[in-house]
C-alpha cells in the first residue's frame, strides 16, 4: 500500500498551509519590515519637511552635541532607574498579599488594582494633573495633616514634576505586572510554603527564599517589558507636564514627537533618534538577561 506523502508541496493540504503562511508573511513584511527598512534609510537623510537628502551618519553624529536630546535621555533613565524597581517591588508585594487564601474579597482587590491599566491614558492623566495641582486634593491633604506649609508645585517644579510622572506611571502599571506575578504564584505548590512555616520561616523569609526565586523568569520578563515601556514613555509626559518645566520631564519619545510636529519637521533626525531607543532597548535587554537569566542555560 502506497503511503500518502505529507511533505510534498503539491498536496492539497500543503498548498492551503503555504497559502496562509505566505499571506501572513506578506502582511508582516508590508507593515513591519518594509517600514523598518524605510525608516533606516530615512535616518541617513537630512533636511526640513519632505526635502530630504542623503547625509550619511550626520544625524547620528548630531546626537552627541544635541543638548535637548541628552537632557531627554537623562530624564528617561531617571524614570527607568527609579520607577521600574519601585513598580516591580510593589507588584511583587501586592501579588503575594493577594495570593493569601485567607484574604477575603481578594477578587475585588485584584480588580481594583488592575483597573488603572485599562483606564484611558488621557483621562487618567487629566485626573492626576487635577489632584496634584497647586490647589488640588493632594496638597490640601498634606497641608491638612501639617506635612507641608505651602502647596507643592507638582507640575511646574523640575524635581516635583519628575516625581509626579513617576507616581502616575507607577499607579497605572503596577497592577499590570501584579497579574503576571499572581499567575506565577498560583502555579507554586502551596505545600512548599507550608513546609517553610513548619521550619519556622517568617513571611519575609518565605518571600525572599521561595517567592522571588520561583518567580525569577516572570520577574525578568516584566523587568524587560517595563524597561521597554519606560524608554518609550510619552503619553503621561505630554498630558501632564508637556515635557516641562524647561524640558525637565521631556523623554526621548516626546523629543521625537517635537522634532516631527512641534518644531520645523526634521523627519530624518527624528528617525535617527527613534533608532537610539532601539539600540538602548537591545543593550538593556542583553544586560538584564545576563544579570537575571539562568546561568545554567
Amino acid at each position: 500500500m502506497k503511503r500518502k506523502s505529507v511533505a510534498g508541496i503539491n498536496s492539497k493540504e500543503n498548498i492551503w498551509g503555504w497559502s496562509f503562511v505566505a499571506f501572513g508573511t506578506f502582511l508582516i513584511g508590508l507593515f513591519v519590515f518594509y517600514p523598518m527598512v524605510q525608516s533606516l534609510i530615512m535616518s541617513l537623510q537630512s533636511g526640513k519637511g519632505n526635502n530630504l537628502k542623503f547625509s550619511g551618519l550626520d544625524n547620528y553624529i548630531r546626537m552627541f552635541s544635541d543638548a535637548t536630546l541628552i537632557k531627554a535621555v537623562g530624564n528617561t533613565f531617571v524614570f527607568l532607574l527609579v520607577q521600574v524597581p519601585i513598580m516591580i517591588i510593589l507588584a511583587l508585594i501586592i501579588s503575594s498579599v493577594l495570593n493569601d487564601r485567607k484574604l477575603k474579597f481578594s477578587g475585588f482587590f485584584r480588580t481594583a488594582i488592575f483597573l488603572p491599566c485599562v483606564a484611558s491614558l488621557v483621562g487618567y492623566s487629566v485626573i492626576i494633573k487635577s489632584i496634584f495641582a497647586s490647589d488640588g486634593l493632594v496638597n490640601k491633604m498634606l497641608m491638612g495633616i501639617h506635612l507641608i506649609s505651602v502647596p507643592i508645585e507638582w507640575v511646574t517644579h523640575p524635581f516635583w514634576a519628575k516625581i509626579l510622572i513617576i507616581i502616575a506611571i507607577t499607579w497605572r502599571w503596577t497592577g499590570y505586572n501584579m497579574i503576571f506575578y499572581l499567575s506565577g504564584l498560583q502555579n507554586i505548590d502551596h505545600s512548599i510554603y507550608e513546609a517553610a512555616e513548619i521550619d519556622g520561616a517568617s513571611p519575609f523569609k518565605k518571600f525572599v527564599s521561595i517567592t522571588i526565586p520561583l518567580l525569577k523568569p516572570i520577574i525578568l520578563f516584566t523587568t524587560i517589558t517595563s524597561t521597554i515601556g519606560t524608554l518609550q514613555l510619552f503619553d503621561e509626559v505630554v498630558n501632564i507636564t508637556k515635557g516641562g518645566p524647561a524640558n525637565a520631564t521631556t523623554t526621548i519619545s516626546k523629543y521625537i514627537y517635537d522634532l516631527c510636529f512641534t518644531y520645523t519637521p526634521d523627519f530624518g533626525y527624528a528617525t535617527a533618534v527613534a533608532y537610539l531607543i532601539v539600540v538602548l532597548v537591545v543593550i538593556l535587554a542583553v544586560i538584564q538577561f545576563k544579570i537575571g537569566g539562568d546561568k545554567n542555560d
